[in-house]
């Protein structure tokens, strides 16, 4: 039989042992070698020509993954067993990689200081008339996982509880949390209920082996009769 006749070789006709799409619904994505990788993404080969064998032999042409996302169309049609339809999605799919690779991914902001916490949440309690509360999910070098609006209206006991303070951090696998509040008057002095919240908050951070950062009161420079325009527990010996 000439290699013309040959039917394609898929990956479902690879050997179970020597599928790609086996190892990585077992193992995972980061099992897969870079090899593999691309045989995922090609699916068949040619006419006679094994799919891993023609990943194999991208690579070894590109030298690497990071190469090969410089190729152009032409670049994939000189590959045995690469037609025009997969030159132009392996196209689709590295300047996919290269867009991803030309934007930066930003970093989540750190809060290891009180002013930090300020300096994010002034913009949100600009003109804001009620008090609301809210929990900042951090990881363990202190970068915001995920922020959650807890209670609005006034933040006592009841509207804070540590059950709701906690429930987000933990489905979030976060390692600290940081409570904020407001006082729409603009001065962060704590009040009472202020202070019972923060008590209970660090006993439930104890018990539940999540560590209670700070729980910060903001507010406004100018009602601040310190000048600071915020209330840090931490720094006042609470926490």
């Amino acid at each position: 039989m000439s290699e013309e006749n040959y039917p394609p070789l898929r990956l479902k006709d690879l050997a179970v042992h020597d599928r790609p799409q086996e190892r990585l619904e077992k193992l995972g994505p980061a099992a897969l070698s870079d090899t593999e990788l691309l045989a995922m993404l090609l699916r068949s080969g040619s006419k006679g020509h094994n799919v891993l064998v023609v990943a194999q032999r991208l690579m070894t042409e590109a030298g690497s993954l990071a190469q090969l996302v410089q190729w152009n169309h032409a670049d994939f049609r000189r590959q045995l067993g690469i037609g025009r339809v997969k030159a132009w999605q392996l196209v689709t799919v590295m300047e996919i990689a290269r867009r991803v690779l030309s934007h930066e991914v930003a970093l989540a902001p750190i809060f290891n200081r009180a002013d930090l916490v300020l300096a994010h949440f002034r913009p949100q309690i600009l003109g804001l008339g009620v008090e609301k509360f809210w929990v900042l999910c951090l990881n363990r070098k202190n970068r915001l996982i995920k922020q959650v609006e807890v209670t609005s209206g006034t933040a006592t006991s009841s509207l804070a509880h540590p059950r709701e303070v906690f429930r987000e951090a933990i489905r979030q696998g976060a390692t600290a949390v940081l409570c904020v509040h407001n006082h729409p008057s603009g001065d962060p002095a704590p009040s009472a209920a202020d202070i019972q919240v923060t008590r209970q908050l660090r006993e439930a951070a104890h018990a539940i082996d999540i560590s209670l950062l700070d729980h910060v009161i903001v507010g406004q420079s100018a009602a601040d009769p310190l000048g600071r325009g915020y209330y840090s527990f931490r720094e006042a010996g609470v926490i």
